[in-house]
């Protein structure tokens, strides 16, 4: 008989392979109620739930609250009452309370489309920052473990085949860096990561680039709102120049999201962080200042 794994086990799996899902575990007992100290359960993105903490309606209110942690990336303390009506609908003993602390358990993926110097350059300080990096690229000389050795995954085919393998793992709790090396490929990407409403989508380019992006998104049908979610210019505005600089800024801006920062919702000015080499006007800058046209 095959045993089956316990609750940690699960939960190692699953960071392992970047899935979303949170950990309930009960903390406190008062009065009557179906839970025990240290009782835990598993909650899944897809709402699924392993384990128990004591069934019913008490059950169902902490799979919401795992939902939510998954989704803000944020820990919740909570106190549920067990009313008799509770009680009579799911055949509870009435009068108590139970407290639960849920806590994310995953990783939050940072998806990087591209594979020029600039991705190079994001994919370790995403990593070093805590987050579990894939990179995906249609050009299998770029798409390499040996050039992305922080990635967790590397993928090397066309972004449609890329988006189609990747469509459950994008979601609430995903950053998704577009680093492409052409603006079409860039807004094919944005489009396809706004459609799966991740946590955070950045993309670099100057004003004028990113407006052409936004229009088109738009003419595409997305409504007003998701386009407007798009960071970009992306990148805190460190006064970033080179490729290294620049990985910061955007990694930067992550963290600011994830752990829900003041500066997470600065209003991005035009021409913060634009292309290595690309001024705030779209035009190019001296030879000097320009890293290189390869992102």
């Amino acid at each position: 008989m095959t045993r089956r794994p316990d609750l940690f086990e699960e939960a190692a799996e699953l960071r392992a392979r970047g899935a979303a899902a949170a950990m309930a575990t009960v903390i406190g007992v008062r009065g009557s109620a179906p839970a025990r100290d240290a009782m835990r359960m598993l909650v899944l993105a897809d709402g699924t739930t392993r384990g128990t903490v004591g069934g019913g309606a008490l059950e169902d209110d902490i799979r919401r609250l795992g939902l939510e942690v998954i989704g803000d990336d944020a820990s919740r303390r909570a106190t549920l009452e067990i009313s008799t009506e509770a009680a009579d609908d799911s055949e509870m003993v009435c009068g108590g309370a139970v407290e639960v602390f849920v806590e994310p358990i995953t990783v939050p993926t940072c998806f990087i489309f591209g594979s020029g110097h600039l991705a190079t350059a994001v994919a370790p300080v995403a990593a070093v920052a805590g987050f579990r990096v894939v990179v995906a690229d249609d050009r299998p000389s770029h798409a390499t473990a040996a050039r992305f050795p922080d990635a967790a995954e590397v993928l090397a085919k066309p972004f449609p085949e890329v988006f189609a393998a990747l469509a459950p793992r994008l979601g609430p709790g995903s950053f998704c860096v577009v680093v492409t090396r052409s603006h079409r490929l860039d807004e094919d990407c944005v489009e396809a990561c706004l459609r799966a409403s991740p946590r955070w989508v950045g993309m670099i380019g100057s004003s004028n680039k990113v407006q052409r992006c936004r229009d088109a998104l738009t003419a595409r049908g997305l409504p007003a709102a998701r386009v407007a979610s798009l960071r970009a210019p992306v990148g805190l505005d460190l006064g970033a120049e080179t490729h290294g600089e620049i990985a910061v800024a955007i990694v930067a801006e992550m963290v600011a999201v994830r752990r829900r920062s003041p500066l997470a919702t600065a209003v991005k000015t035009a021409g913060i962080h634009t292309e290595p080499g690309v001024a705030a006007t779209g035009k190019k800058k001296s030879a000097a200042h320009a890293p290189g046209k390869v992102r």
